[in-house]
Order: structure tokens, then sequence, then C-alpha cells
């Protein structure tokens, strides 16, 4: 086992690693910008390094910076969590190439699957059902580029091959508007990836975001933890998940993740991974591969009691893999919200000094968060400060602890997203459970209407 861990993130996920390292009896270093010195992951750790201003390229995406503090620091390994470098194949390399481990998947693995082309092509010889679509990347003649719309059918979405996060995409309705869509997401591509290619995808009416957990050794074993569902969205962005899926026949997501974790097996992959599918009408389809922490791992530890973030340290060391597939039991359900520092309403960023800070407690609630009273939001970051998670022994007990864990939650000083969240848990479709990933952005623009009215 390691002895020493640099952690290469901040947030939330910073402490959840830091206290998956302290339990483990590893010594962790916290590198931070000069916005975060105060921030509590930063004072718990037994070592920390200011590696920069506040922008993030200047600090958490400066990987001279990172692996320079690993080095004055004798780290043995460093944890990317998630967002940043987490699924920056250079970072990985330069990583290890620098005599550390890098507590993720290998290089060429991250290459394969960060573009999104290439994951289809592994996942089409895998056997994982996919998005019919585009075979590969577009081309430039126009007339190719009509044919296979006509192929895949009306509407379609335009997608960067090295996009992610719910960027670099564009749905098209008509056929008279397909080449100015390629052209645009084409120059949106290269800007905001390096890459400027693009690929078709039938777009799905009513999909449910279906997402499989994997856990892999790189020598060949892997086992998948359960399934979650991430179909509350808006811009493609989560607010709420929960795991189990509600309302999906379990030979279904037995079949599904056993691919996956067959794919895994075939790519020999390296530690934990995410498998997301759009679903509709009782069919899978892959749409891509995260090879990191997810955010939304809090659910799938509450109903497997597997500690997903120790598993991928004990991965890196080269602890030997154990787990076997009949040792996985799901068991009960959980939800997770995410807290951000923003308008319920308008989703206007809210980052400022927060003046109280409570957290809810009581039977099957967890709460991840770094934030504290006195604790000020930076504006240069990602505005979500937290995450609540609860578990029952089935969904209606997870739902109503989320409920009460919400109505003892104090945040002042800022405004936070908390509103939304608890209008959402007594929305009838929530409650139903089932709803597809376009029901969020419809029920806020239906909304915005009546108010306009």
């Amino acid at each position: 086992m390691f002895e020493k861990v640099l952690i290469a993130n901040r947030g939330e996920i910073a402490l959840r690693i830091q206290r998956a390292c302290r339990e483990l009896g590893i010594k962790t270093v916290v590198v931070h910008s000069e916005a975060d010195r105060e921030a509590k992951y930063v004072r718990l750790a037994d070592e920390s390094v200011c590696i920069g201003p506040a922008p993030a390229q200047e600090s958490y995406l400066h990987m001279p910076a990172i692996i320079a503090a690993a080095e004055v620091t004798d780290a043995e390994a460093i944890h990317p969590g998630y967002g940043f470098l987490a699924e920056n194949a250079d970072f990985a390399q330069r990583v290890e190439k620098s005599g550390f481990v890098f507590i993720g998947p290998r290089p060429e693995s991250i290459v394969m699957m960060g573009d999104k082309v290439s994951a289809k092509q592994a996942m089409i010889q895998a056997g994982v059902p996919v998005v019919p679509g585009s075979e590969g990347a577009l081309s430039d003649d126009p007339d190719e580029i009509l044919e296979t719309a006509r192929r895949v059918g009306l509407p379609v979405i335009i997608k960067a091959a090295g996009g992610g996060g719910g960027r670099g995409m564009r749905v098209v309705n008509h056929e008279s508007d397909l080449i100015n869509a390629v052209q645009m997401t084409r120059a949106e591509a290269k800007v905001a990836f390096g890459n400027p290619e693009v690929y078709m995808e039938k777009y799905l009416e009513k999909p449910r975001h279906i997402e499989i957990q994997i856990l892999a050794d790189g020598e060949g074993k892997a086992v998948w933890l359960g399934e979650r569902d991430c179909s509350l969205q808006r811009r493609h962005q989560k607010i709420m998940e929960e795991a189990p899926a509600p309302g999906i026949d379990r030979d279904l997501i037995y079949r599904i993740a056993e691919r996956c974790a067959e794919a895994c097996r075939q790519m020999r992959y390296r530690g934990a991974g995410t498998f997301e599918f759009l679903y509709e009408n009782e069919e899978f389809y892959f749409i891509e591969m995260n090879t990191r922490i997810q955010v939304e791992h809090t659910i799938t530890e509450c109903i497997t009691g597997i500690d997903l973030v120790q598993e991928q340290i004990k991965i890196a060391a080269g602890v030997p893999f154990t787990l076997k597939q009949e040792d996985i039991h799901i068991l009960g359900h959980a939800i997770e919200c995410r807290i951000n520092a923003e308008d319920p309403y308008t989703f206007m960023p809210s980052p400022g000094l927060v003046t109280k800070w409570h957290t809810p407690g009581g039977m099957g609630v967890r709460t991840d968060s770094h934030v504290f009273s006195g604790y000020r939001v930076p504006p240069y970051y990602d505005s979500m400060i937290g995450k609540i998670i609860t578990y029952g022994q089935d969904r209606k007990q997870a739902i109503a602890r989320m409920d009460i864990a919400l109505s003892e939650m104090v945040v002042e000083g800022i405004s936070t997203n908390i509103p939304l969240h608890r209008e959402l848990l007594h929305d009838p479709v929530f409650i139903k459970g089932g709803m597809d990933i376009h029901y969020l952005e419809k029920k806020l623009a239906a909304r915005s209407k009546k108010s306009a009215d």
C-alpha cells in the first residue's frame, strides 16, 4: 500500500479522497490554488502545496506544478478525482513517466474512451449496443453527411468526438439545418477540445440516462456494481441521481452490465469506470465511458457497501483484486442531490461568504461537502458545493429521508438549488419514477412561460 498520496483536485472530492486515504493509513498531500488556501481539506492534510493563483489554468490544470508538488513531498501516487485532469491522458502519462502511480486507468484506455468515435467502435467490437449513427467521424462531403442523416433518420444529434460533460452537441430536426449544424459543432469542438471531429447519432425522443459502475484490476478481472439513473438533468448536467434505476427489469440490467464488465476484461481496463447509456423502449444504447470516479459514486457505495475510492487506490497500489461478481449485493435504494451555489430558478451562480452552514443527519443520511460556516465560495470553479445522499430500505423511504434532510439543511449568505430539489421530490412524475432526460428542461420551460404570462 502507498504511504503518501497527492490529491490533485479541490472541493468535496478532495475531502472524499482524503478520508479514504486516512482510513487506509495513507498520508495525504493536498495541492491548492491561492483561492482555496483556507479550505477544510487543506487544513486536514498532512502536507499542502500552493500550486498557483485562482484560475484553474494556472493551478489545477497546471501539470508541471502538480508533478513538482509530488516530487518535493515524496508522494508515491496521484489521485486526480473528477473533472480538471482526471481524464487527461497526457497528464496520466506525465505522472507515470515522472515515476509516480496514476490512480486511474492506463493512458491508452483514457485515449480510447475519451474519443467518442473510438469508444463507440470499441463497444461495437465488445458487443455493447450503441446508438444508431455514423460509422466513425463525419466526412467533409455534404452529400455523404446528408445520406448518413437519411439512413439514421431525423432528428439526429451532432456530437464532438472529444466532447463530454454535456458540451459539444447540437440537435438537428430538419435537413436544411444539417450542414450548418455540423460546421458549427466542428468549429466549437476545435476551440473547446482541440479536436474538430464530429459524429452523428439518432436523437432519441424520450430516453432515460442509465449508467453502469465497473471496477477492474487491469489484468483481466472486472465486476459491475449495479446501475444509477441520472435522468434528472438540465442542459445535459445531472441534478439528482438514484440507484437502482426504478422500473427496469433486473434481467435487462444484468445482461447489459455483464457486457460492460466483459468489455473491461477484454481491454484490460484498470480502476473505476462508468458506462453511460440512453435507455428507451427496453433497449440500452451506449453513449460514452467515464474513465474516473463519478460525482454520483456515493449512491453506488450506499447500495453495495463498497468504498469505490478505496478500491481505486488498492487497485493502483497493486493489491490483489479479490472482488467477485457473486460478492456484489444490491440492497435498498439511494438518492443523491447535488447542492449548487446558484439561484434555484435562474441558475445564476451565487459565490460568496457562507454565513451559516448546517447539514442534516439521522438514519441513512450522508453529506459530502467541504463547506463550513465562514467559508467563501470562490467564483472561479464549478458551482457544486456539496452532495446530500440518503439511503433507505426502498425508494419510498429514501425519498422521505431526502425530503427531511433537505428541510433540515441551513445555508445562509448565498443562494442554493435546495428549493428546486425539494420541489422535485414532490413532483408526481418523479415519485412515480422513470422520467426521461428531457423532463426537467420541459418542466422548467413550462414554469418560465407561466411566469412570463
